[in-house]
């Protein structure tokens, strides 16, 4: 017993708990991802053969310039083994890729590919390796889903980027967070499961399936709701509703002022 006491009075004692402690941690985080990752990505069975064929050849003809000719990536772009299906739906979905030029992020537009086209490239690219999948339609039911939860997590995980009213907002370099109304429902899922651009990626560890489901549901609902105190001065809060009281006020001194001296003469 004594010995014992010794050896935990050893002045290394704290430093090895301190390791050992950082160890388990360290396994368990390694564990809960690689468990979370396994839910999350591309089952081979979801496409068909014939599909990531075709994807393939999507692929070469028009994205491997810059990703490469087997999407290990370039100079010009990143790899794309590993970024998984959901990935593709939202940069291809959305007109993001292929890219109009190379700039701080790339610009959305009108996508260039059909939904048969970005399902074949999104199976192409989930071939190469186990990413986050398209969402399942139950997680994009906005019905399903709990707006005053959402608008919690929302305003605690995404709203210093895009907004408290998800009108976007301006970030450093020519980058920025884009607005989010009237994003499809499953771009949005897809948006938080990726990162794309600047935006850090919310896996399922992070916030779970209906979590996201729940932000959803906050967005739409508030979309729907339109501006019922009027105009909304691009939703910017006080910055542009003090710009308004300020230029309006002294637009009305001047104008008071011109009518005064009018008057008087």
């Amino acid at each position: 017993m004594k010995a014992l006491s010794q050896r935990r009075r050893h002045p290394f004692a704290g430093v090895a708990l301190l390791l050992l402690g950082l160890l388990i941690t360290g396994g368990l985080y390694a564990a809960a991802t690689t468990i979370n990752e396994a839910q999350a990505s591309n089952n081979e069975d979801a496409y068909s053969s014939a599909d990531v064929d075709e994807g393939e050849r999507l692929f070469v003809a028009n994205c491997a310039t810059c990703h490469g000719i087997n999407a290990e990536g370039t100079d010009a772009g990143p790899s794309l083994v590993g970024v998984g299906a959901a990935s593709v739906d939202f940069q291809v979905g959305t007109g993001r890729m292929p890219m109009q030029m190379q700039g701080p992020q790339a610009q959305q537009k009108p996508k260039q590919f059909n939904d048969e086209q970005t399902m074949q490239l999104a199976a192409y690219v989930a071939s190469l390796g186990a990413g986050p999948a398209v969402p399942e339609d139950q997680y994009l039911d906005v019905d399903e889903g709990d707006p005053a939860r959402g608008g919690e997590l929302f305003r605690i995980n995404c709203a210093m980027c895009h907004n408290a009213a998800a009108a976007g907002g301006a970030l450093t370099e020519g980058k920025f967070a884009p607005s989010l109304h009237g994003v499809d429902e499953r771009h949005i899922y897809e948006a938080m499961t990726t990162g794309p651009q600047n935006m850090p990626v919310f896996n399922d560890a992070n916030i779970p399936p209906e979590d996201k489901r729940d932000i959803v549901s906050f967005l739409k609902t508030y979309e729907a709701q339109g501006s019922p105190g009027g105009f909304s001065l691009g939703s910017l809060g006080p910055v542009s509703e003090g710009l308004f009281i300020w230029t309006g006020g002294i637009a009305v001194i001047i104008g008071s002022m011109v009518w005064l001296t009018s008057r008087s003469s």
